[in-house]
């Protein structure tokens, strides 16, 4: 098969335990570009928290970003299509946060807010102490987000974490029988909430249309659920070899973990052409 596009989901994947790209994955994805095929970010993230992986790898295509909400255009500093929250989503979402007590934090146009800083955010704000301040994403302490939905012209998504699984589990039914809003889990216990409909696999989908690429000429990698139906819908899925079983179930390949050669391993095996 002769693949024209890599799609990359990044926490868990494109980076290892540290958040770094391994060098043996940055020079695959060299090798990669060099025989003209194109490497597209696909991820959770905030634009802003992906662009420092971006701009490190030289890549030219726009990222999809929070899950499916949009698509960012980081040459031109827009976002092109998207599905974000609307205000009512984004209020009613936020008395079900609070009615159930859930850690929260929401994707506002082009910075991460938080009330509070639980251990997932430290982390994150420790990575981002460490970078230079051109690509350095925002995070913003704000006093309430009631406040901050009402004047928000964007809001693309919210995350929720709690320790306990089964407040959680209750929290993901109220919101999905209530609201009827697209929840999918990116850590044991920490919940991606998006408008309806929104996914990686259907934002890819539209994405290669539009290009004239077909599924077939697709490879993604993912490690978590919400990457599992990217990993089906690509020509060839590859599972991170630290990613749970059931995302492993609904991927054609599995690989070695993010803290190996996992990556790099693949494309050499079914992508790239031997010098």
């Amino acid at each position: 098969m002769t693949y024209r596009l890599v799609a990359l989901d990044l926490d868990g994947t494109l980076l290892d335990s540290q958040l770094q790209i391994r060098a043996e994955t940055i020079d695959a994805l060299s090798r990669l570009r060099a025989q003209g095929i194109q490497a597209m970010i696909v991820t959770g993230r905030h634009h802003v928290a992906a662009y420092p992986y971006w701009k490190e790898l030289g890549l030219d295509l726009p990222a999809i970003c929070c899950n499916g909400a949009y698509v960012y255009d980081f040459a031109n500093g827009r976002p092109l299509a998207s599905d974000p929250l609307t205000h009512d989503e984004a209020r009613q979402l936020l008395a079900l946060s609070r009615q159930h007590a859930v850690y929260t934090m929401i994707y506002d146009r082009d910075f991460m807010a938080y009330e509070t800083i639980d251990g997932q955010l430290r982390k994150m704000l420790n990575w981002a102490a460490t970078l230079a301040p051109g690509v350095r994403p925002r995070f913003e302490k704000v006093d309430s987000f009631e406040q901050l939905v009402d004047s928000a012209q964007i809001i693309w998504k919210f995350i929720s974490a709690a320790d306990d699984p089964a407040a959680m589990r209750a929290f993901v039914d109220d919101v999905e029988q209530s609201l009827g809003l697209c929840c999918v889990w990116s850590g044991a216990t920490r919940l991606d909430i998006t408008h309806g409909g929104n996914s990686k696999g259907h934002r890819l989908s539209q994405w290669i249309a539009a290009q004239g690429i077909a599924a077939s000429e697709v490879i993604a990698f993912g490690d978590h659920q919400n990457d599992i139906e990217m990993l089906r819908m690509a020509g060839m899925g590859v599972a991170m070899g630290n990613s749970q079983a059931d995302v492993q179930a609904c991927a054609d390949w599995v690989t070695g973990s993010n803290d190996g050669s996992g990556i790099a391993d693949a494309l050499d095996r079914f992508v790239l052409t031997p010098a």
